[in-house]
């Protein structure tokens, strides 16, 4: 973690050099530890000892620093707090902080820092030393050889990026003299790029290569998959329970999901439903998981308790043939637990279990249809293993034997080959980067998980360092926790973990890491949307348990559900801290720890009293508050804060205190408002506000050019005051609840055109209200949902005229009249269209009008008489979903399916739903169907219109409720 280290202090150190530049030294520390950062930037990962050594001692020197510094400026920020009342602006901070600097001078604390700077000069003269050696052996090496890339060949050999020509000049200590009159600021505030210098010893990368997004081919279980297809639709009409069983990692859950999204097996069953259970489970999120996967969960139902739920389930489930799968099944009691819930009316419903225990297999009374999975032959390993290294790409006639190896070492276990195959995709096509792995890559043995680990930990070990500390954080995470990608950006960036580039603001470089972590098959894509876009991701248990592993080793994590519980000192030395379960000792038994971040996924309490005083984040979700927990106005030094409410709720003007502020999300559990302070807008260093029905007043104040999201607020009104102050506002979410005769003209929305920034914008009104004609959108939005307006078709051209935009979704609009006339030269690059709950009955329009569209998605609209069939010629068009529509229009959809496939246009799907007569389901695609029944247009039984919410219309979540 020295890399993370080095980036949180020296983003510190920059902000009080950007107030107090002539401050020779802090600019000299600030040099010295940019050196040691460029130093771990342009050098290839080496597991050996002494660079290990090397990064530890980095590691503990900056931690101790960055305490120190903290530390001490929040004492300085809350004293001066205390003696003039709230301190709100940024300069008076840094004046409080330059008065209050003797009293530093003379305190334990500043000579500690002194001992630290010490430290770091001790370390710079071994680095100089490391780097010279390396010139000269590189000099040495580039006489002899034309590979001048080679700078040793010794175990601890380095590799520089680019040639460091040494320290930057002034590297000598730092007394206590010469740091006496330093002013302290405020706090206000797809690829490993490495070049290979040792061929042998180290991996090249290629060139960044995007994350992939089509569907990974099944390896290795084709029979698997084929015989429990088979069960599954086969003869027997009494309930079925097929488990599937082995270790973890060997492919239970990829076999049990290729089977569910089979295309057959879709079209058989009327209701599909998945939940997992893991090791630590709760019945009733459990079911609330089945009634969601099912789209059959609403606000309403989230009083219920689990015996309403159950009974919910049954009488969903009761008169379908449906199938369930039950991930990751540790504990007969979960199967006690809800077999009560499947009804068996002889119909054929099926459900199947993944689980790492035989004995739980056998208890569910399936002895009969048990699939064992075992390790892949050497010949589908190496199958796999080209899959995963080389893409659609044939393996190199000179690299196939040594590749052979490499898969014969992971001893037939897919995720060791998925690893592997990972590190190996961003590697140089080259044998001697793929010796290296054939020597490096340890076995993996048959039910030995330390052996696994090395093999994952080889893994970890050869991750560039800016990557480092972003994987480690996916330990804090619960066990299959599914992971908002929005939630886990905002906390990397408000721990510090991404370096600035550029032209890119945080969020656009953290989502770089993210791919990049994608790429190296050490974070799995949960959900994408039509785009491409990554929504949700998750981490495979293992890979969690090396998070975990090393993490701790790294004294960066320690997880309050670890088996074994580590001595009190070793909880001090952690920088984060993640509770899943009650704390099993007093919270103040590490008062004044070096803890960064607190993260809940449990609904304890927080403590009394909140006494870390470097905490940067406070992840509490899933804690449930009446009342704003005051104390948090202390911890200076946050920078992310989640919190969850019922009822009203009320956030102080203290809050301006912490200058360091990023994210706030306040979320409303159940019925309630939010009350915020008309300060907050001047918090300078804001980026995200997410709430629940928020009441914001917007008043004069200095610009706040960070803040990109504003979500979740009631009647904002955006003048031009309020304009100046959000300038780069990205990512928008208002309510307005005024009467018609009132209206919106107070509100001001025909400033939102000078929100030239502005992506993403969701307008929700009340009772209909009309839409102003001086209505002017921002230029370049690409996301835009207007909810429950009425909209004259003067505006709906200025919404057509929106050259970038890609998604539009009105929902509960009444248009002028009904009908629809589509103009050409409109939604030029409009992909996804959703029309709801709307009283259209006429729609013209020519595949020109919507020439980029590629989902087309209409719900509750029971007066439109048919689709327009130009619609069908749309060249992009993919899918269009029906919900609740008239027969007509499922007609006129079905007749452009036809149409199509006559052309030979095999890529376009229609899916039509239909409650209207209590149970007939009426459906119609295109899919390639298993056997006979391909290109049948079938009128089957029950889609899950969650399949479609999720993967083209996924909603906001709350970060910490999954």
């Amino acid at each position: 973690m020295a890399y993370a280290a080095l980036l949180s202090l020296t983003q510190t150190l920059e902000q009080i050099l950007g107030s107090r530049p002539e401050e020779k030294q802090i600019k000299s520390l600030h040099e010295k530890l940019s050196f040691l950062l460029s130093f771990l930037d342009g050098s290839s990962p080496k597991n050996t000892e002494s660079m290990t050594r090397l990064e530890a001692r980095i590691r503990d020197a900056t931690y101790e620093a960055e305490d120190i510094i903290d530390l001490h400026m929040s004492k300085q920020i809350l004293s001066e707090s205390a003696c003039q009342g709230v301190i709100s602006c940024f300069w008076e901070i840094i004046a409080a902080l330059k008065i209050m600097m003797p009293v530093f001078h003379n305190s334990e604390k500043y000579e500690g820092l002194q001992k630290v700077i010490k430290k770091i000069d001790s370390i710079l003269e071994d680095v100089e030393k490391m780097i010279g050696m390396k010139d000269i052996e590189c000099s040495s090496k580039s006489s002899s050889s034309n590979k001048s890339a080679v700078v040793g060949s010794d175990n601890d050999s380095m590799q520089i990026k680019e040639p460091l020509s040494g320290p930057p000049p002034e590297f000598k200590s730092t007394s206590i003299v010469e740091i006496e009159d330093i002013e302290v600021v405020g706090k206000t505030n797809d690829q490993n790029d490495v070049q290979d210098l040792q061929p042998r010893n180290s991996l090249r990368a290629t060139s960044s290569k995007s994350t992939s997004t089509k569907k990974i081919t099944m390896v290795g279980f084709e029979d698997e998959l084929l015989q429990i297809k088979e069960e599954l639709v086969g003869q027997s009409s009494r309930l079925k329970i097929i488990s599937i069983v082995g270790m973890g990692g060997i492919g239970k859950t990829t076999l049990a999901s290729n089977i569910y999204d089979d295309p057959y097996i879709k079209e058989h069953f009327h209701i599909r439903a998945w939940t997992t259970l893991s090791q630590e489970y709760h019945v009733r999120e459990l079911l609330v998981d089945l009634l969601k996967s099912m789209g059959d969960f609403i606000d309403e139902m989230i009083p219920y308790e689990t015996d309403e739920f159950k009974t919910r389930v049954y009488q969903r489930l009761r008169g379908y043939r449906y199938l369930i799968v039950m991930d990751d099944v540790w504990d007969i009691k979960a199967l006690d637990e809800l077999r009560s819930i499947f009804p068996d009316v002889n119909n054929g419903s099926r459900i199947i279990l993944t689980t790492r225990l035989s004995d739980v297999a056998v208890y569910a009374g399936s002895s009969s249809l048990t699939h064992h999975l075992s390790f892949l032959s050497p010949e589908k390993s190496w199958t796999l293993l080209c899959q995963k290294a080389l893409g659609n790409e044939c393996c190199p006639p000179d690299l196939e034997e040594i590749g052979k190896r490499i898969a014969e070492k992971c001893k037939g276990l897919p995720l060791a080959l998925v690893v592997i195959g990972g590190v190996l995709y961003k590697a140089e096509k080259t044998r001697a980067d793929w010796e290296f792995v054939a020597e490096n890559a340890k076995s993996a043995v048959t039910g030995n998980n330390e052996d696994l680990m090395e093999i994952l930990s080889w893994s970890y070990n050869h991750l560039p360092y800016h990557l480092r500390a972003c994987f480690l954080y996916m330990g804090v995470f619960p066990e299959d926790y599914v992971i908002h990608v929005t939630h886990l950006i905002r906390l990397w960036v408000a721990e510090g973990f991404i370096k600035p580039i550029a032209h890119n603001n945080l969020e656009e470089v953290a989502k770089k890491y993210l791919e990049e972590l994608i790429d190296r098959n050490l974070i799995m894509v949960r959900y994408r949307i039509y785009t491409g876009e990554i929504i949700t991701c998750s981490i495979h248990d293992i890979m969690r348990e090396l998070c975990v592993r090393k993490a701790q080793e790294e004294k960066f994590l320690y997880i309050t559900d670890q088996k074994v519980e580590i001595s009190l000192e070793v909880k001090k030395n952690q920088r984060h801290l993640s509770i899943h379960r009650k704390m099993q000792y007093d919270i103040s038994d590490i008062y004044d720890s070096t803890i960064r971040s607190l993260l809940y996924f449990t609904d304890s309490l927080l403590p009394n009293s909140l006494c870390f005083q470097l905490l940067k984040v406070l992840e509490a979700g899933d804690i449930n508050f009446s009342e704003f927990p005051i104390e948090i106005v202390k911890l200076v030094n946050l920078r992310y804060i989640a919190l969850s409410y019922t009822g009203i709720f009320k956030i102080p003007a203290a809050i301006a205190k912490l200058c360091n502020l990023q994210t706030l999300i306040v979320f409303r559990n159940f019925k309630g408002k939010i009350l915020l302070p008309e300060e907050l807008l001047k918090m300078p260093r804001l980026r995200h506000l997410l709430f629940d029905e928020a009441f914001l007043l917007c008043s004069h104040g200095p610009q706040n050019a960070n803040l990109q999201t504003l979500s979740g607020v009631i009647d904002f009104r955006f003048t031009q005051e309020a304009l100046q102050i959000i300038p780069n506002l990205r990512t928008s979410g208002i309510s307005y609840y005024c009467d018609r005769e009132t209206g919106l003209s107070l509100y001001c929305l025909e400033n939102l055109v000078l929100l030239e920034q502005l992506e993403s914008l969701k307008c929700n009104f009340w009772r209909h209200i009309p839409l102003l004609q001086n209505l002017a959108f921002p230029p370049n939005l690409k996301k835009l949902t207007l909810s429950g307006c009425r909209i004259s078709w003067h505006n709906m051209s200025l919404v057509g005229s929106l050259h970038n935009l890609e998604i539009l979704k009105l929902k509960h609009v009444v248009f002028e009249s009904t009908s629809w006339k589509a103009k050409e030269g409109e939604f030029s690059r409009l992909k996804f269209l959703l029309v709801e709950r709307n009283l259209l009955e006429f729609w013209e329009a020519e595949a020109a009008h919507f020439p980029s569209l590629q989902i087309l998605c209409l719900r509750h609209c029971p007066f439109l008489n048919c689709i327009p069939s130009e619609i069908g010629e749309i060249p992009s068009l993919q899918l269009i979903i029906l919900y609740e529509c008239r027969l007509s229009v499922v007609n006129s959809a079905h007749s452009m399916l036809e149409e199509q496939q006559e052309l030979g246009n095999d890529d376009l799907e229609v899916h039509a739903f239909s409650y209207s007569d209590g149970k007939t389901y009426h459906g119609i695609s295109n899919r390639k169907m298993y056997a006979a029944h391909q290109k049948r247009i079938i009128e089957y039984k029950l889609w899950s219109y969650a399949d479609y919410e999720r993967n083209f219309e996924v909603k906001s979540q709350m970060p910490s409720k999954r």
